[in-house]
């Protein structure tokens, strides 16, 4: 969706060359990827599906019901060496925005008409004479014409056909063809001075296909009034002609400057408005003139400016009342180059629109401002003009669109103070508690530099900027400060860092030592980025000083081809492998049970091992009391953690140890006189043995045997009679 046209009444097109460029056949699909960077093409809107034809298009009509839209044109059949024109129709049901069928005809369409509200009715005039019927199943009948036509229309109130043609008949006079659909035949003609077939006048003594043929060029009929029927000629004249009584009621004479040089002007097109009293025809050399047919002098004379032919005229009335009082009459003129619409009244132009193409023919959907085209090149084009009126009820998107690229939809400056295809771009969304402190409270209801939305409004990026510095002056050298301070902290970052830790489950050692060598080269290369001033630019070009050990180290941690290195066991390094110390000496050699995080202690069982470390030193400091006093059976130590306490906090029971000792206790060796031991050996009494000379003391060390108690019985097998496997021969062996 594009704004084509920048003026006070904007034009968007929707689709079309200038939106959406045609990408032939042939173009590699390779070619086709690299458009979804292209700007243009990403943002196109695609209004109806396959709203297009190979080669061009002929004409167009929608329905009156404005749910259908039918459109002829033709392809080239490349596979043949003369490429020969192949025609054919499409027909787009709008409120599925689709394509409903295409059909092939046999020869180039002319022009053609909807005989019914929607599309079940047609009627085609085909470049080879013919005439042609069709329904939703096809083509129902075909007839032939006795010399071309060039224009068609139907008159409703008759059921006739009617069909300007070229050439003159046997009496020198141009023909319109009637064929009464309702008789199924044709009719007298309408007999029309076109020049005769003598060499004296104009448009005489030529073929039907030759060049200056006189010709029955157009035809209007007044549909919604007096019915009248009014005909364009070769000569410049405009016949009116009454269906009722089948004869000739006026002549309209051109004016005679219309053109000094040939002296003589086409009629081209015709169209009566809907009260019937107004005329506007259209020349080959692009003028316009509006009559009231009360008057043969023209109210109006319009240039289109470009000398074509004017193939088609519109009166812009809405079909509501309440909007034809309210809105000004204008009307519509479009030739190959250029639409334009003016005002009726004093001719002054509305809006234009210049395609990238030939136009061939233009239609409006009613009460609406969408156009539809029909023209030369792939792609038919449309456009929407919003002041004309609402886009139609099948795209009613298309409003919500227009509404978001213009500030005031109502206000016919505003398309053109910002940029094209600005959808909220560059706004910031401010609420009504913001707005007070920034002052902008005034601007509520009052301007529409403030979009409403939702609980806030949109207010444009730099007269929010604006309003902040008046608001608060100093808002500036704050930022400057920020950002002074945000780039010492970056500096002071390389150079302080905290402790990394490591997280990985094998060489951990080796993980920590690796990461220590890479802080230090961190560090050293800040210290030289801090001696030549610090600047970015010095950081970037230090890169490639580092030396390649460091570079190495730096990417082994984060390098995936070296990840099962600290987290497969099988990896694992030996430090008390032989190879492991010879490379370093100077390491000392860890443990697998130390090299795992060793649990620490709850506080009960720190509480435990005070209390014991404490009975030790008490009982260090008196022996005798110690040796005296025997633990009574039955009463538990209040200081001993209890075994069941004592297994749940991890520890396991300790296997029985083999001591030496003698029969004395080791402590009284702490006595140092020579007369208290010997007291002491008085004071006990003496030893009887049998051995005579020096003491000998024999020790056998074992356990202690647990005496079974008599209440417990040993549980008798119940498999007594079953051998055991323990009793095996391997066993016993």
């Amino acid at each position: 969706m594009k704004l084509s046209n920048h003026s006070a009444v904007p034009v968007y097109t929707i689709s079309g060359s200038s939106t959406a460029r045609p990408l032939p056949e042939w173009l590699a699909r390779k070619r086709r990827r690299s458009l979804k960077n292209d700007v243009e093409y990403a943002n196109r809107v695609e209004l109806l599906q396959d709203f297009e034809f190979e080669e061009a298009s002929h004409c167009i009509r929608v329905s009156e019901d404005g749910d259908w839209v039918m459109s002829t044109g033709a392809l080239v059949l490349y596979a043949r060496r003369l490429a020969p024109m192949s025609a054919y129709m499409h027909t787009h049901y709008l409120p599925h925005l689709s394509l409903s069928f295409a059909r092939h005809t046999t020869s180039l369409n002319t022009t053609f008409l909807l005989l019914s509200s929607d599309y079940s009715k047609s009627i085609h005039l085909q470049s080879d004479r013919s005439l042609e019927f069709h329904t939703p199943s096809g083509c129902y009948y075909t007839t032939r014409l006795p010399r071309y036509g060039r224009d068609l229309k139907y008159d409703r109130r008759s059921a006739e056909a009617l069909i300007p043609a070229v050439g003159v008949n046997g009496n020198g006079n141009g023909e319109v063809f009637r064929l009464n659909l309702d008789l199924g035949r044709y009719m007298r003609a309408y007999e029309l001075d076109v020049g005769g077939d003598d060499f004296n006048s104009a448009g005489g003594g030529t073929l039907q296909g030759g060049i200056g043929t006189g010709a029955v060029n157009t035809a209007a009929i007044a549909e919604e009034s007096h019915n009248l029927l009014a005909f364009g000629t070769s000569l410049g004249t405009i016949e009116f002609w009454d269906p009722r009584s089948r004869e000739r009621a006026a002549i309209l004479q051109s004016p005679a400057q219309a053109d000094l040089i040939d002296g003589r002007q086409d009629i081209t097109a015709l169209e009566f408005d809907r009260s019937g009293l107004g005329l506007a025809s259209g020349s080959a050399t692009g003028l316009i003139h509006l009559y009231d047919l009360r008057s043969s002098r023209p109210l109006l004379k319009k240039d289109q400016g470009y000398g074509y032919p004017i193939q088609t005229l519109i009166y812009l009335s809405p079909t509501t009342s309440s909007r034809s009082q309210t809105s000004e009459p204008k009307i519509l003129s479009a030739d190959k180059r250029i639409i334009k619409i003016w005002n009726v009244q004093d001719g002054s132009p509305w809006t234009s629109v210049e395609p990238a193409v030939d136009l061939n023919c233009v239609a409006w959907c009613k009460d609406s401002g969408m156009l539809l085209t029909a023209n030369e090149g792939r792609q038919q084009h449309s456009f929407f003009i919003p002041q004309l009126g609402p886009a139609p009820g099948w795209c009613s998107f298309l409003d919500n669109l227009v509404e978001e690229m213009a500030e005031d939809p109502n206000d016919p400056n505003a398309f053109t103070s910002q940029k094209v295809g600005e959808v909220y771009d560059n706004y910031k969304f401010l609420t009504s508690q913001q707005l007070d402190s920034l002052n902008l409270s005034h601007l509520i209801g009052t301007t529409s530099l403030l979009r409403p939305y939702m609980h806030g409004y949109f207010v444009a990026q730099r007269l929010y900027e604006e309003a902040k510095l008046i608001a608060n002056p100093f808002v500036w050298e704050d930022e400057r400060n920020k950002r002074i301070k945000e780039k010492i902290d970056s500096e002071r970052e390389s150079r302080i860092r905290g402790n990394k830790k490591v997280a990985v489950k094998v060489n951990k050692r080796l993980a920590e030592k690796m990461l220590e060598r890479q802080e230090k080269a961190e560090r050293r290369r800040a210290q030289r980025v801090l001696k030549k001033g610090g600047d970015d630019e010095v950081m970037d070009g230090q890169e490639g000083d580092q030396p390649p050990i460091e570079r190495e180290q730096n990417g082994l941690l984060t390098d995936p081809r070296f990840a099962k290195l600290f987290q497969d066991e099988n990896f694992a390094i030996d430090e008390t492998s032989r190879e492991f110390q010879m490379l370093n000496p100077s390491t000392k050699p860890t443990s697998n049970k130390e090299e795992q995080s060793e649990r620490k202690l709850t506080a009960v069982e720190e509480e435990a091992l005070d209390e014991e470390r404490k009975s030790d030193s008490n009982s260090d400091s008196d022996p005798d009391s110690s040796s005296e006093k025997e633990p009574t059976p039955g009463k538990a130590d209040k200081g001993r953690i209890s075994s069941v306490s004592y297994k749940k906090s991890g520890h396991r029971r300790q296997p029985p140890q083999v001591r030496v000792s003698s029969s004395k206790d080791p402590r009284r060796t702490k006595d140092r006189s020579f007369g208290d031991r010997a007291e002491r050996t008085k004071a006990s009494k003496p030893a009887t043995t049998t051995v005579v000379g020096e003491r000998e003391i024999t020790f056998a060390p074992e356990r202690k045997k647990r005496a079974p108690s008599r209440t417990e019985k040993p549980e008798k097998r119940k498999t007594a009679g079953r051998r055991s496997a323990s009793g095996n021969v391997f066993r016993k062996m």
